[in-house]
């Protein structure tokens, strides 16, 4: 599974930005994905996850409420609604895919190149 994310960029604290990650292969619909990020001088740390038919999702504590995961199988893709962002969200945003959904870097297998969000006024 190849996958590209997208839709990163800069907005105001209290904004909104949508992420998108498409993956090429006919399995896509067979895994867990999930949204990680990375600030500079910190580890990777899980955003949100969906399992591979939707039925599951998983939030960090600090984006709960805030942002939202989704996935269309038919289009290969999964998305990340951020809403009411704060400066704190600054990071680079990687998209990832697995056997099953998980909350660890060690989890996911397949790994996008990350697109960068940065939230400052």
């Amino acid at each position: 599974v190849q996958l590209q994310a997208s839709g990163g960029g800069l907005v105001q604290p209290g904004g909104s930005l949508r992420l998108s990650c498409a993956a090429s292969g006919r399995t896509f619909s067979s895994y867990a994905m999930g949204w990680f990020r990375q600030a500079p001088g910190k580890e990777r740390e899980f955003v949100a996850g969906i399992s591979w038919g939707s039925s599951s999702t998983y939030y960090a504590d600090s984006v709960k409420g805030r942002f939202t995961i989704s996935r269309d199988n038919a289009k290969n893709t999964v998305a990340l609604q951020m809403n009411s962002l704060k400066p704190d969200d600054t990071a680079v945003y990687y998209c990832a895919a697995g056997l099953g959904l998980s909350t660890v870097v060690a989890g996911y297998h397949y790994w996008g190149q990350g697109t960068q969000v940065t939230v400052s006024s």
